[in-house]
């Protein structure tokens, strides 16, 4: 395994996780919080304050790993900054029975740390590896999956970047991120051309506009209103080839909706430029890992 420097700032990785080290921190924190509550009593009355021990996390299935070196590193560290540690890098490929971290300490902060770790690095791997089975099978075409905002409530900046590990993209990350027109927008404004132009009106000019349309009217309404983004709603691929041919590269095309990794290569033939799949975040199986005292 790869030896990482002691402390709490992050190991350099091409991955980098793009967050505020303090907001990482804050997340994690609350994270500890609510599993710890007012103490672990069972380990407390079984450990001594001063015993250490040396513990593994142990894969017990094929996958990506992600969330474990700028992540549950992190959080062992917030239990306590002295622990002594070896991790493998996110991205590396593993296999049921691998050794993915170790690391050395008192008794009480590890297994404080264990459960959330676990279920972060679990969460996260699982996410990894199921959106690189999307990734893989349009990897030759010039096309991007991409997520949605359908993530775990307080998870999303850690399900987003689990989903980049695994080779996709991200969609917006909130709301600010970028303008979205979708249906409810439409039906409020009534129609697509005076929601665009409500848009352009009041929101900042560095925003790109992308509008949901279900058929090809609504495409070339948005051609019409100049979109730099049309998403291609729940349409087969047949009207989805037939909205490349209309865009003619005037606007990016997003195709979503019902996406599997039985039709993906279907869509991405199409000549869309965008695939988005929900899935990614809230369907992804987590990782089977444990947590192993190995000597104390």
């Amino acid at each position: 395994m790869t030896k990482i420097a002691h402390g709490l700032g992050f190991s350099t990785f091409t991955m980098v996780l793009t967050m505020d080290p303090l907001a990482l921190n804050r997340i994690l924190e609350n994270f500890l919080a609510e599993d710890i509550g007012n103490g672990d009593i069972t380990s407390e009355a079984i450990f001594r304050r001063d015993q250490q021990v040396s513990a593994e996390f142990i894969a017990k299935d094929n996958f990506i790993v992600a969330g474990l070196e700028d992540i549950v590193v992190r959080l062992f560290l917030l239990c306590n900054p002295y622990l002594q540690y070896e991790v493998i890098k996110d991205g590396s490929r593993v296999e049921a029975g691998d050794t993915i971290f170790r690391v050395q300490g008192p008794a009480l902060d590890l297994l404080r740390a264990e459960r959330v770790g676990l279920n972060i690095i679990q969460r996260l791997s699982g996410i990894a590896t199921y959106t690189n089975f999307f990734v893989h099978k349009v990897e030759d075409l010039p096309v991007k999956i991409v997520d949605t905002r359908k993530t775990t409530p307080g998870m999303r900046v850690l399900e987003k970047y689990a989903v980049r590990v695994g080779g996709g993209s991200n969609h917006r990350f909130n709301l600010t991120d970028g303008i979205l027109i979708k249906d409810n927008h439409i039906s409020a404004c009534g129609g697509i051309y005076p929601a665009v132009k409500l848009v352009r009106e009041r929101a900042p000019h560095i925003l790109k506009i992308e509008v949901e349309t279900e058929n090809l009217g609504q495409v070339n309404e948005c051609l019409e209103a100049g979109v730099d983004i049309i998403m291609l709603d729940n349409m087969d691929t047949s009207l989805m080839k037939k909205a490349v041919e209309l865009t003619a590269g005037n606007a990016l095309l997003e195709a979503s909706g019902g996406v599997t990794l039985d039709n993906v290569r279907a869509i991405a033939e199409t000549g869309v430029d965008l695939i988005s799949v929900g899935g990614l975040t809230h369907s992804a199986t987590s990782c089977d890992i444990s947590m192993r005292i190995t000597s104390s």
